[in-house]
């Protein structure tokens, strides 16, 4: 147990003393951070015009090409020229930068030459070379948009980074030599001076994974039990019963009342739920799920746990807006038009997706398929016999896919003898050589895992010429508990291996809070699979986070874990085409800010060098917004200062 959770988790958090990101900057700069936190739209006194000064003071010399231009074009052409001077300026012998900053001016004038290119401007219909030059010679009122800070925040650092003044280094004397004092040395005396350098480092981090307790540590067992003893009472359970995963599908939450009458929970998120059972908006909670959540909000660990199934109010307004056209209104990735029969979606040559079980024993807010799933335990749930059989006959027309994604849905919901159906079909054709299963049961109904269960699964896992393979998904350390533990251990010992996949959201996108997650998950033998970043659906908005914070995510947090504990991927889910790994500069590139500080990215197919298949294009959501959002949680916004330059 960690020295943290031997004090009462809640004093340990409000006292905890968290320390800045020392090897990120541990000087006081003269940087838009400062005035951001004072400026912010919730202290209702934001300075617009002092924003637009920092703008041209961050960069004079671009302001005074925009004020001079008599034409858009005139200023396109002079900035060319400039972004030109400035790359080769960066390579001249008596230029002093780091050359770590160096390698930031090129990525910064990369993506500034991409936003000033007429063919960005017109596949996204807006300019903000044109916004920026009205700026620059007073001519807001012809502006279409009203230009948001987020927007300016965007030009600042960019502006900023092209001269080479993202601040990202410390510009010391030792930075501007590139030559840190432990290279110099020799034997042991440099390797003492490294291990203070990396002692310090391990240390920070060490501070910030001891804010994210996991459902491991002896107190919040303590907590758990006694909620449980609480929901057995409500339900009249025994303790055998809560064993018992049919006794939670048979008191699956469905409605407010539960909630209201074992935990503290808001009028809002009450109304929400109560909207959503209204409108047949698909709701549910397992009893097991509920003993993770703390009675009292103010406690604020189970955050990510409560954010998983209590609807948002945006959320069930716009499902209830788009009740009659949901298939197609919330069909983010394009499923109608990737499944060439019923039950089976395709996206990838040797993959293939099937569903035969369209609910789940509970209801995740932002769930891909919230468009298909009609209601929690659905009772018309399993597809009919013709529709499945025909569906798994189909593979036999398709012998090139031979890794099948059972999922849905979550099949292991479904009964032994249904699941065990669809395995023996599958085993049986030669050309299958694994089967996932996807399902959340190790994480919202551990106790799934019977001996029936297993045995069922060993009998089809034959390595090396079938493998079953189990995919779940973990969002949150909060959700790692004992018994899910058992579960893990319980399919690991069969010879199955088990794998996660995280949506990366507002509740598990703190500093470290997904390291920690990672880390959480090996503990229990979990592999971390897949970081999914958050889908661009409308209705799950709230949720979401900019793709610069997940690629910030992967160099500051992620590569400071051991390798075995980052064997995850972050991607991006392109519609109709499948994941796109985020790497930077990849397979994406950024074209354009939009006037509330979007940003609009080019997303390049998986099949890029392999076949022709045209470019996405994907609007972010505004950094600015979500560093917003990280403050009004109590966040410490200079942490993230980096994430502008992630591109």
């Amino acid at each position: 147990m960690s020295d943290v959770a031997k004090k009462p988790l809640k004093q340990a958090r409000e006292k905890q003393s968290i320390p800045k990101l020392k090897w990120l900057n541990t000087r006081v700069l003269d940087d838009v951070f400062t005035d951001e936190v004072n400026l912010f739209k919730t202290h209702f006194n934001v300075d617009y015009n002092a924003y637009i000064q920092r703008l041209w003071d961050a960069n004079p010399e671009i302001y005074q090409i925009l004020k001079s231009a008599d034409s858009l074009e005139s200023a396109r052409n002079e900035l060319y020229n400039y972004l030109n001077r400035s790359e080769r300026k960066i390579f001249d012998l008596d230029n002093d930068l780091h050359i770590l900053e160096k390698s930031t001016v090129r990525e910064c004038i990369r993506v500034f030459r991409s936003i000033i290119g007429p063919v960005n401007e017109f596949r996204t219909e807006f300019s903000a070379l044109d916004t920026l030059w009205k700026l620059a010679n007073n001519k807001q009122a012809e502006l279409k948009d009203k230009v948001s800070i987020g927007f300016l925040m965007e030009f600042i650092n960019l502006f900023r980074g092209v001269t080479g003044k993202s601040n990202i280094y410390l510009e010391d004397t030792q930075v501007k030599k590139g030559m840190p004092e432990f290279l110099k040395m020799k034997g042991r005396k440099a390797a003492e001076a490294r291990m203070e350098i990396l002692d310090e480092m391990g240390s920070s981090v060490n501070k910030y994974l001891k804010k994210y307790p996991s459902g491991l540590e002896d107190e919040v067992i303590t907590w758990r039990k006694e909620n449980r003893a609480r929901i057995l009472r409500y339900f009249g359970g025994s303790e055998k019963d809560w064993n018992d995963y049919k006794w939670h599908l048979r008191h699956v939450i469905r409605d407010s009342k539960p909630l209201k009458d074992l935990i503290e929970i808001s009028n809002e998120q009450i109304e929400a739920i109560d909207k959503a059972v209204k409108n047949k908006i698909a709701f549910g909670i397992t009893p097991y799920y509920l003993s993770l959540m703390d009675t009292k909000i103010s406690i604020g660990y189970d955050h990510a746990v409560r954010a998983q199934v209590i609807p948002p109010k945006e959320y069930v307004d716009k499902m209830a807006e788009h009740r009659g056209d949901r298939g197609t209104a919330f069909d983010f990735m394009g499923e109608h038009d990737t499944s060439p029969i019923d039950l089976i979606t395709r996206r990838y040559p040797n993959i293939a997706i099937l569903k035969p079980f369209n609910t789940c024993s509970q209801i995740c807010v932002y769930c891909q398929r919230n468009w298909e799933i009609e209601q929690v335990l659905a009772p018309r749930a399993m597809a009919t016999k013709k529709v499945l059989y025909d569906a798994l006959a189909w593979f036999d027309d398709h012998k090139s896919v031979g890794d099948v994604l059972v999922t849905g849905g979550d099949p292991a919901v479904m009964s032994d003898t249904q699941l065990e159906n669809i395995l023996e079909i599958l085993s049986k054709k030669r050309h299958v050589y694994r089967i996932r299963i996807g399902t959340r049961t190790p994480v919202v109904l551990p106790m799934r895992f019977t001996k029936r269960l297993l045995d069922i699964l060993t009998k089809y896992h034959r390595p090396p010429h079938q493998e079953i393979a189990v995919v779940t998904h973990f969002e949150h350390s909060y959700e790692i508990t004992p018994e899910a533990l058992e579960a893990v251990q319980k399919i690991r010992k069969i010879g199955i291996s088990v794998y996660n996949q995280e949506v990366f959201t507002i509740e598990n996108s703190r500093r470290f809070e997904t390291a920690k997650l990672r880390r959480d998950l090996k503990s229990i033998g979990v592999d971390p699979y897949y970081t999914f970043n958050m889908k661009g659906k409308e209705e799950t908005k709230r949720y979401m986070v900019p793709i610069a914070r997940i690629l910030q995510e992967r160099k500051e947090e992620a590569r400071l874990l051991p390798g075995l504990d980052r064997t995850d991927e972050a991607v991006f889910n392109v519609p109709k085409l499948g994941k796109n790994h985020l790497r930077a500069w990849q397979d994406h590139r950024l074209v354009m800010i939009l006037p509330d500080g979007s940003r609009v990215y080019e997303f390049h197919p998986w099949e890029k060098n392999i076949t022709a298949i045209p470019p996405y294009n994907y609007v972010d959501v505004p950094i600015y917004d979500y560093l917003e959002e990280l403050a009004a949680r109590g966040e410490n916004i200079r942490d993230y200062r980096t994430i502008w330059y992630y591109y």
